[in-house]
């Protein structure tokens, strides 16, 4: 598999804070036992929430009123 870069997920998501807590938050998912989105291989959790991001297997959905594109 390729490397998953940041710049890769930020294509899809837009700001690095929002990256990092869509990232935490879809690890957690995987930990408690979600199926994954992605293939699966002996990537940390972490890393398998950051390549599904960047697929685009996985949205990030902002609160109502939040403009990502002034931040």
């Amino acid at each position: 598999m390729a490397r998953i870069t940041i710049e890769d997920c930020l294509e899809k998501v837009g700001n690095r804070f929002a990256l990092s807590i869509a990232a935490m938050k879809r690890a957690k998912q995987l930990v408690k036992g979600a199926k994954p989105l992605s293939e699966e291989s002996e990537n940390k959790h972490v890393v398998l929430a950051l390549r599904e991001i960047a697929e685009g297997k996985v949205k990030v959905i902002y609160p109502p009123g939040y403009d990502n594109k002034t931040r």
